[in-house]
């Protein structure tokens, strides 16, 4: 049986479309494989019933040692990127799968009224191709497109200037049913020919909108004339259309020998991703984690990390696409920052595998030692508060009333961005009547941190108020009176847009919804409003049940809170005994109280 740990390999395996290698304990490439679903078909092997593996696959998952991936867009991209790896490589467990099965490219033939075609070879005669493609049914789509928007020649004969002049040839079938516009007999000039064929590569360059166009004009017209027959064999090809998706993983040959390189990086670490690309087609990838020494720049990481590539992998491309200028000057290399097209598309991508790969290496980081989250979620958070120190001690405040009535606050504590529970606190409104939240913020500030002064403890290094400016502007009077203002950032949060607003400031502060930043403060904020409200409920509750015993004959005030001071609930009153009533009451008030829950009648007694 291997010694792989599988299971831990897997938790770092996305749900993606892409390819996965397997690799021995030498480190030798032994399989390359496609899936739709990264994680779920690697487990496959590992998952599934042995006995249901031919000797090969046993043998094959025995040996595994390691296992790397490429993400890509679409399940077809999987395909076009297995396919280029195993002619690459040639693993050895891939032998008996590998066929001499290669994939479609659509011809621009270099030649005077160029031909349109697909072919399964490329031929370096100065012919366009475009391509491959994973998926014939699309290609031909595409073809069939052409063919019936634009009047192209399909015949083979060598159409020059002399031979047309000379009248060689004569118009066939394909002109008298009007595929053709006879060029062979001059019945169509070369520079409209070819404006044709400049709006063809448009398309094959995946620049369709022009064509959805013309489909829907189509459509339309013939549905106005009632060739309804016509309309649904287009209205099927404008489905198909929509749904195509343009090359990402494999692009136009055109781009015949570059590197791909792009970096993501924090305060320790930084990951670089490299792709290489050969007449269209990925056929190197690798991502590589660097730990920072010093304060190293984004640009020199990125520049050593790509010479290394260079120098692994044998490269001699000229061309390198890079995600920003570099400082590096070499006149025989050519660095490109692509705004759009294709050669954005291969920089995404690169991006793409490199972020995952960051994000999955510092999950596994964090699993091992909880201080590293800790830290990056703190360092996070100064950073998008604009804060001066970490916020290690964080606390928030919030307010509850039913009515004006039973007002309460609320101050929920977090300490290295964790709820520290043993710290949170209530308190009781003593000095405002009716619902006046700003008065009742103002309150609970001022008695929270003038008990802190008065205790010598350590104030917090963010404060936080749920609600608007106005909550804020309430809170920042306290904290000028106790003269801290200056010692702690006080920041509020407005629920409805998410809003973050400093003191003087007018212009709220908005977080990606994503962040972790506004995740902590989310969960500070429900945590208040939850601990809060808890204890608002209970205070109404006891209200409630206080007035109630209050209307019971004998029962006053004083006793009232005598009784919810000593049995807590109604049902406990309820259920006490006579022994445990006294302790409370007497006994005139002791026999009200049981009347009053359990009223019983009097039965006259029998004359004797």
């Amino acid at each position: 049986m291997s010694s792989f740990d599988h299971k831990a390999a897997l938790t770092a395996i996305p749900h993606k479309p892409g390819v996965y290698q397997y690799w021995d304990a030498d480190g030798k490439l032994m399989y390359i494989g496609k899936a739709k679903d990264l994680r779920n078909r690697v487990g496959s092997y590992f998952n599934s019933d042995k006995n249901q593996f031919n000797g090969k696959t046993r043998v094959l998952v025995s040996r595994i040692r390691k296992i790397t991936f490429t993400i890509v867009d679409t399940e077809i991209d999987a395909w076009l990127l297995e396919n280029s790896l195993i002619k690459k490589h040639q693993p050895k467990f891939n032998i008996n799968l590998k066929d001499d099965k290669t994939y479609p490219w659509i011809i621009v033939k270099n030649e005077n009224y160029p031909r349109i075609y697909w072919t399964r070879k490329v031929i370096k005669d100065g012919s366009t191709y475009f391509g491959p493609y994973g998926s014939i049914g699309m290609m031909h789509t595409i073809l069939d497109l052409i063919k019936e928007t634009y009047t192209l020649r399909t015949c083979n004969l060598p159409l020059n200037e002399k031979n047309i002049e000379e009248g060689k040839f004569k118009v066939c079938l394909e002109y008298q049913i009007g595929n053709c516009k006879g060029p062979c007999q001059n019945y169509q000039s070369e520079s409209d020919y070819d404006k044709n064929i400049a709006e063809i590569k448009e398309i094959l360059n995946g620049k369709i909108g022009n064509v959805i166009r013309d489909v829907k004009g189509i459509i339309k017209s013939a549905s106005e004339e009632l060739n309804f027959e016509l309309a649904h064999q287009y209205s099927r090809k404008l489905q198909v259309l929509e749904k195509y998706q343009s090359k990402s993983t494999v692009v136009n040959s055109a781009i015949t020998n570059v590197d791909v390189v792009s970096i993501a990086s924090d305060e320790r670490y930084a990951f670089v991703n490299y792709l290489k690309v050969m007449n269209g087609t990925i056929i190197q990838t690798q991502t590589i984690e660097i730990k920072k020494q010093l304060d190293e720049s984004d640009d020199e990481l990125l520049t050593t990390a790509m010479l290394e590539f260079r120098t692994k992998f044998n490269s001699t491309s000229r061309e390198i696409i890079v995600p920003f200028d570099l400082s590096l000057e070499d006149e025989s290399l050519r660095f490109t920052v692509p705004k759009l097209g294709e050669k954005k598309k291969l920089l995404e991508l690169s991006q793409k595998n490199v972020l995952f790969f960051k994000k999955e290496k510092l999950n596994q980081y964090e699993k091992l030692n909880p201080d590293l989250r800790t830290d990056r979620i703190l360092t996070t958070m100064q950073k998008d508060l604009r804060l001066t120190q970490l916020p290690k001690h964080i606390e928030c405040f919030d307010n509850s009333n039913f009515q004006g009535k039973y007002p309460v606050s609320a101050i929920v504590v977090f300490k290295d961005a964790k709820p520290s529970k043993k710290d949170y606190r209530h308190f009781n409104v003593k000095t405002v009547e009716g619902p006046n939240d700003f008065a009742t913020m103002e309150e609970a500030v001022f008695r929270r941190y003038k008990r802190m002064l008065d205790e010598e403890q350590p104030l917090p290094q963010l404060i936080i108020i749920d609600g608007g400016k106005g909550q804020l502007s309430s809170a920042m009077k306290s904290l000028k009176l106790l003269g801290i203002e200056h010692k702690v950032t006080v920041i509020g949060i407005a629920k409805r847009l998410e809003e973050l607003f400093y003191p003087g400031d007018s212009f709220p502060l908005y977080l990606d919804k994503k962040s972790e930043t506004l995740k902590v403060i989310q969960q500070l904020r429900d945590e208040a409003h939850r601990f809060g409200i808890t204890f608002h409920r209970k205070k109404r509750d006891q209200g409630t049940l206080k007035t109630e015993l209050e209307q019971i004959e004998g029962i006053g005030k004083t006793t009232a809170d005598k009784l919810l001071t000593h049995f807590k609930s109604v049902k406990k009153i309820r259920e006490a005994t006579e022994k445990e009533l006294a302790a409370v009451l007497n006994k005139k008030q002791m026999i009200t109280l049981q009347q009053y829950f359990s009223p019983q009648e009097t039965a006259a007694e029998p004359e004797s």
